[in-house]
């Protein structure tokens, strides 16, 4: 059987450097599944590997979008699954990388057949555009709290969603989403990272940080006219935007981005418990320490 090697974890946690490691070792490519690096558009407010430290390993899904084509699970599921099928005939291991569980799991196994109706979605669409985003969220903390903890928050599409699939069915998005998956023709072994919670927190608010320092705000600037688009409807440009519209001073929408994102990391964390197959490794920065883990775990060989 071919492997699908997943290094999971939340946002900051160390998982590009590991899987770039893991690659070179392995002589593999990487897949990414940060369903923000997708877009050629968004490179400093998403952390996107440099070419640099990408250091000559192929990469998929790293620049591949435009922020005007916006990528579903979906599509990406489709579209991945076309490049597995080819890179699996030069590699008996690839990696696939990234923070976007719901991505990760389109893949590995598929997504549920969970009913739409798009008269229901406009409405729920309409009392978003209204009402607001926390009307619409207190509605499906209400209705599925499960999910509530899970879902990306400052993302109504995903949140829009769920209240249509709950309305159709009467059932709660997070059992809907339980049901019996696809089989896949390879073996898929996960690896998460974790941190002490204090520490990774500390490691979100320094890369915020340097991303401030790398032009961030001048990044999202040039993004402002197109807001509209929702792959910026993302933490670290949201915040900005409400600072070029005079909303907050760039201190608060700085602070926010930090607290936006451990927010973000909490419900990644959440979203990862339960991968209970997977393998848990400490972080450690000596990625070597990290690669011997999961050679040693997982037998893996060069």
């Amino acid at each position: 059987m071919k492997r699908l090697l997943v290094i999971g974890g939340p946002t900051a946690c160390g998982k590009t450097a590991l899987s770039i490691a893991l690659a070179k070792h392995l002589n593999t490519v990487i897949l990414s599944a940060d369903s923000r690096q997708f877009y050629k558009e968004m490179s400093i407010g998403t952390a996107k590997p440099s070419i640099q430290e990408q250091d000559g390993v192929p990469h998929f899904f790293v620049d591949s979008h435009s922020i005007h084509e916006a990528i579903t699970a979906a599509d990406y599921a489709e579209q991945a699954m076309e490049v597995l099928e080819q890179q699996f005939q030069k590699y008996d291991t690839i990696i696939l990388t990234g923070g976007s569980g719901m991505f990760i799991d389109a893949l590995c196994t598929g997504l549920d057949n969970i009913p739409h109706s798009t008269q229901i979605r406009d409405k729920i669409t309409e009392q978003w555009k209204v009402e607001g985003l926390t009307c619409i969220l207190e509605k499906l903390k209400a209705a599925d709290p499960e999910y509530y903890d899970q879902v990306d928050r400052q993302n109504p599409v995903r949140i829009i969603r769920a209240l249509e699939a709950i309305e159709i069915t009467g059932q709660a998005f997070s059992s809907l989403r339980k049901a019996e998956k696809n089989i896949r023709e390879f073996d898929v072994h996960c690896v998460i990272i974790e941190h002490e919670r204090e520490i990774l927190y500390k490691r979100i608010d320094h890369r915020v940080d340097v991303m401030i320092e790398n032009g961030l705000v001048e990044e999202a600037r040039l993004l402002f006219p197109y807001r509209g688009c929702n792959a910026l409807n993302t933490v670290g440009y949201t915040e900005l935007f409400d600072f070029f519209d005079e909303k907050m001073d760039l201190h608060e929408a700085i602070e926010k981005i930090k607290q936006n994102t451990r927010n973000y990391a909490k419900r990644q964390i959440t979203w990862f418990r339960r991968y209970t197959d997977a393998t848990r490794i400490h972080y450690s920065s000596d990625v070597k320490l990290m690669v011997d883990e999961i050679r040693s775990q997982l037998f893996l060989s060069e």
